[in-house]
């Protein structure tokens, strides 16, 4: 339910050029039968992904634990979005695809061997060294109901508790420093009635990593053990989308953060210090990636009033001099 990233961008759209995205909505990765899934169980211990629009999707299984474990990416038209359990592992909790669509990606991003919960996407072709638009996402059922309601592993999610998905660029083989974070789940909130564990389609937005060859993609959460997270280490995706022609300016390290706003929660006004002094735009966004407001910055501070906002959980974004900074902020 939420768009941004957690560190600063720098980011410049270069003149000219016609928009081309490529889409990988894994509907024509073909499958047995409808509810069903897809891993290539030929080869153990390689690499049995597979390739949709320009990127490819690893998968991993081995058979050194009495059976079948895979990690990282399969895909599926499974329609279980009710029964709990790692039997359940390969279904969305939407019960379908982006758009009504039928097949979908399931990622697993649980090493049996590292405990790492991380798993890395390689671009390919055209795509290579250009930005990532982004995808949709949503919880798998395994993971929204163990949630939900606990399991034998796992605890129920109560205030305070979160699970994120956090991406990353590689350029060149370098980790980029930018990230965009994703809340599957967030119990964070002053107002505990918008609490939430996803479970529709949202859009990731990942422009803001700039050009890539490759993503990182982690998952994180507030229920871990001594061998590492509780929380089922699974979420779904769909429509994949590169974009081959608008190619981005270099990343540049930022030296700190452009702003603060406060107080956060606001009520009926919302101070916002500025420290970077090329910002110059200031854009108020819902959690649907809507423009509510925008505002010309002429100084270092800014007074936003706040009381026409509806409850919820907003992003200040800040633009100037080619780069975007922005903050969280919740109205109550």
């Amino acid at each position: 339910m939420r768009r941004f990233t957690l560190l600063f961008s720098a980011l410049a759209l270069l003149a000219g050029g016609v928009k081309a995205q490529t889409i990988a909505t894994f509907d024509d990765l073909s499958l047995a039968h409808p509810d069903t899934f897809y891993v290539n169980y030929s080869a153990p211990g390689s690499d049995v992904g597979f390739n949709d629009g320009h990127a490819h999707f690893p998968c991993i299984y081995n058979v050194d634990f009495g059976d079948t474990t895979w990690s990282y990416f399969a895909y599926s038209n499974r329609t279980d979005s009710v029964t709990s359990g790692f039997g359940n592992q390969y279904a969305a909790k939407t019960g379908i695809g982006y758009d009504s669509s039928a097949n979908y990606a399931v990622v697993s991003v649980f090493n049996p061997f590292t405990y790492a919960n991380t798993v890395t996407l390689n671009l390919q072709g055209p795509a290579i060294d250009r930005p990532v638009s982004g995808f949709y996402i949503t919880n798998s059922t395994y993971a929204y109901n163990s949630m939900r309601d606990g399991d034998m592993f796992s605890r129920k999610f109560h205030n305070g508790d979160w699970f994120k998905l956090t991406v990353q660029g590689y350029s060149g083989g370098a980790l980029l420093a930018d990230s965009v974070t994703f809340y599957l789940a967030d119990f964070l909130f002053p107002d505990t009635s918008m609490n939430y564990i996803l479970k529709t389609w949202q859009w990731v937005n990942l422009l803001p990593l700039g050009n890539v060859d490759s993503l990182q993609f982690t998952l994180s959460s507030t229920d871990n053990s001594m061998y590492g997270m509780n929380t089922p280490a699974y979420f779904c995706m769909d429509n994949f989308t590169t974009d081959e022609s608008a190619a981005l300016m270099t990343h540049q390290a930022p030296v700190g953060p452009a702003a603060r706003v406060y107080p956060n929660p606001a009520t009926n006004t919302l101070y916002v210090d500025i420290f970077d002094n090329t910002m110059q735009k200031a854009e108020i966004i819902d959690v649907t990636g809507n423009i509510i407001n925008e505002y010309n910055v002429m100084l270092n501070k800014i007074e936003i009033n706040t009381s026409t906002l509806q409850p919820g959980v907003y992003i200040l974004q800040l633009q100037g001099n080619g780069k975007n900074a922005n903050l969280r902020f919740v109205k109550e």
